[in-house]
């Protein structure tokens, strides 16, 4: 037995169709913004060079 003929404005029902509606997911709040984890990770980063740079500064000047 043959599919009946649809038109051509719809999709015919047959399996892994995309035809539904998905419904879109909720925003994952911080986790989808990676901006937020970079701005930590360079601030650390530049938080621990001034530490030793600040330390290796400390170590040229002169005992009094």
């Amino acid at each position: 037995m043959t599919e009946p003929l649809h038109r051509p404005t719809e999709t015919p029902p047959v399996e892994g169709s995309t035809a539904e509606a998905h419904e879109e997911r909720p925003d994952g709040g911080v986790w989808e913004h990676p901006y937020v984890w970079l701005g930590l990770v360079v601030a650390g980063i530049v938080i621990t060079a001034a530490f030793f740079l600040l330390r290796s500064l400390d170590l040229l000047t002169p005992l009094s």
